[in-house]
């Protein structure tokens, strides 16, 4: 059986607190800032094994850092293309895409990483308004 470590909890602590699907880089600022005598190594283990306990989420983020959520149901995400940052996506109004994938193709699901991807609403905002907002060199219509 694993123990409880402080390191553990004051790193649970960080990813809940930021709720904003932080890289272990961004853990390890959050833990170090109130207590600089903890190793990046040691947050980094503790992530590590907080993801396998179930206590948080480590998603794979192609292309960036792996990030961590504090929520551990099955949820969808998106990030944007601009600044990375990842946010949930309520998606109580889509059907079921497990249930139509496993009626329709007989899959059985241990579990899903969905995410989107495009521009986030702080990102449009920031963009000069006179050039047109580009998402992978793709022109995309705006008001």
């Amino acid at each position: 059986m694993k123990r409880n470590t402080i390191q553990r909890a004051l790193t649970l602590e960080a990813v809940q607190k930021l709720q904003s699907h932080p890289t272990a880089d961004e853990v390890y600022a959050a833990v170090s800032a109130e207590h600089p005598h903890i190793s990046r190594g040691t947050v980094y283990r503790n992530l590590n094994q907080l993801s396998e306990d179930g206590k948080i989420r480590e998603m794979e983020v192609p292309g960036g850092a792996d990030r961590f959520d504090h929520c551990c149901h099955e949820h969808y995400h998106v990030r944007c293309l601009k600044c990375g940052r990842v946010f949930d996506v309520d998606m109580k109004d889509i059907p079921d895409l497990t249930k139509a994938i496993r009626d329709t193709h007989g899959f059985h699901f241990s579990g899903y990483d969905l995410m989107f991807k495009g521009v986030c609403p702080t990102c449009i905002q920031s963009q000069d308004d006179s050039e047109p907002h580009t998402v992978n060199g793709a022109s995309e219509n705006t008001p």
